[in-house]
């Protein structure tokens, strides 16, 4: 899988702020100082193997691993249990409701906030049953201010942590309320210093957080979201065998559930927590489906229960491979495409509709290709400079994509001659990628039936004389002379953005 589009921005971004000089800089940005460790870890990244894709996913990856691990440490507390932890942690590990946090490398300041947010909620529940160890309480404290370096919605794992005080009996509660203080402190001082920045701060003002916001709606379909359909069926068990003694847990999950989808209750742009955001409250939802799964497995017989498990793990896992990975390969896209024209241009390349932000296309040109980005022109008055032209037209929302291997290889075809492309371009025609080695269309016709369609032009021509060929912003007419095609897929948003 490649970058997508704001992978570019994130390395940017990390090429600014990762160095020890450019520190400074990034404590004074509102935003991104919340985001320190994900752009070190980015910067650390592109350091050791520069913009590599696999490197990136990668590295999402490990962290999701390390994230599963956590979970199942959660099993030292009593009130969990290694069984109900070795569920849910193998439950996490494949559900396709948070994937796009470990897929999308943009999103991995969402893997650090669990990963350093947990980290001190196992921390504090092991000093809790052993004061005498400091060190524990320390790294507790330090982990909740690597998470709160993080990002702003790790302000909730300080609540968290206060949840067990009234579920375990067995705890300290004054010793407790007295060690959240410097934590209190914390958050409160973090959260103060976001709204006092406000001004400076991007998401207060470019929409998409308002407190405004009917968080109540976004809350409920959040929830529901998350619970289908593996949590209602779960919840559906622990209803029939009337499992009360799985009370405190259930209240736990819970809790752990409403704090997650909290600071995303106020987006504005979604009437539900995008699945990204959903990486910290799916653990809650795990607990749940593992106390069903155990409260099951008691009246079933082992082939049973392992048949169970294999259906979980085949639906997420098949969810993930059959659809959600075409809608990412459809969300890289657009770049993909601009790479390939750009790696296969000695000149300027002409960019027209191009279905994100310009500056995404050039970061995309810097990063990815790594030519400056004053190749790329967004002007058509200046097109006589072009050796290229990249145009991006979006599909008709069918609700199918297209199958480009059918398309460009087009079996039932009638040849026909073609037109020596030497003859109109004055040296050999240059194919874009994706044309060889599978044949071309067998003609214009077809072509404009198959879908959109890019030109290569090998040398700089005017508007004129694409009018003149037949050929005019990146389109053949029929007749018109045969320069290298490439069809291109179109954009497709993801459901969860």
């Amino acid at each position: 899988m490649p970058l997508i589009s704001d992978d570019y921005l994130a390395v940017h971004l990390s090429r600014r702020y990762g160095p020890v000089d450019g520190w400074q800089s990034l404590a004074s940005d509102a935003l991104y100082r919340c985001r320190a460790t994900s752009l070190l870890i980015t910067h650390w990244l592109d350091q050791w193997w520069g913009p590599n894709a696999i490197a990136f996913r990668l590295s999402s990856l490990l962290i999701h691993i390390l994230n599963t691990l956590l979970i199942y440490a959660l099993g030292s507390w009593r009130l969990v249990g290694w069984r109900v932890a070795f569920c849910a942690a193998a439950f996490f590990a494949v559900y396709e409701g948070h994937q796009e946090a470990i897929v999308w490398f943009s999103a991995l300041p969402e893997l650090l906030v669990f990963l350093f947010g947990v980290l001190a909620f196992l921390a504090w529940l092991a000093w809790l049953r052993r004061p005498e160890r400091i060190w524990l309480y320390a790294a507790s404290l330090a982990c909740f201010l690597l998470a709160l370096f993080s990002k702003e919605s790790a302000v909730v794992a300080g609540p968290l942590m206060l949840v067990p005080l009234w579920l375990d009996p067995r705890l300290d509660r004054r010793r407790a309320l007295l060690g959240a203080i410097p934590f209190a402190v914390a958050g409160i001082f973090y959260t103060g210093l976001i709204f006092a920045t406000r001004d400076a701060h991007l998401h207060f003002h470019d929409g998409t957080f308002s407190l405004a916001a009917p968080f109540w709606i976004t809350l409920r379909n959040s929830f529901g979201r998350l619970f289908w359909f593996w949590g209602f069926l779960a919840l559906l068990v622990l209803l029939r065998r009337r499992a009360s003694r799985l009370r405190p847990l259930l209240v736990f999950a819970g809790a752990w559930m409403l704090l997650g989808f909290l600071p995303y209750s106020f987006l504005t742009y979604m009437p539900r927590v995008p699945s990204r955001h959903t990486y910290l409250a799916s653990a809650g939802l795990a607990v749940v489906v593992a106390a069903g799964l155990l409260a099951w497995r008691r009246s079933q017989r082992p082939w049973a229960v392992a048949t169970l498990a294999f259906v979980v793990v085949a639906h997420n896992c098949g969810y993930l491979w059959t659809v959600k990975r075409a809608q990412y390969a459809e969300r890289a896209a657009p770049t993909e495409e601009l790479l390939r024209v750009v790696a296969r241009t000695d000149g300027p390349v002409l960019v027209q509709s191009f279905p994100l932000p310009a500056e995404v296309a050039e970061l995309a040109v810097e990063i990815g290709a790594g030519k400056p980005r004053s190749i790329l022109l967004f002007d058509a008055n200046v097109a006589q400079l072009a050796q290229a032209i990249y145009r991006w037209e979006p599909r008709e929302q069918t609700g199918r994509s297209l199958d480009l291997r059918r398309l460009l290889s087009w079996p039932r075809a009638t040849p026909v001659a073609m037109p020596d492309p030497d003859r109109h371009c004055g040296r050999p025609a240059r194919r874009l990628p994706g044309a060889a080695p599978r044949r071309l269309l067998a003609n214009t016709a077809d072509a404009r039936a198959a879908g959109r369609l890019h030109c290569f032009l090998p040398r700089p021509i005017r508007r004129h004389d694409l009018q003149k060929q037949g050929l005019q912003h990146g389109r053949l007419d029929q007749g018109s002379p045969a320069c290298m095609l490439s069809l291109s897929t179109s954009l497709g948003e993801a459901d969860d953005d």
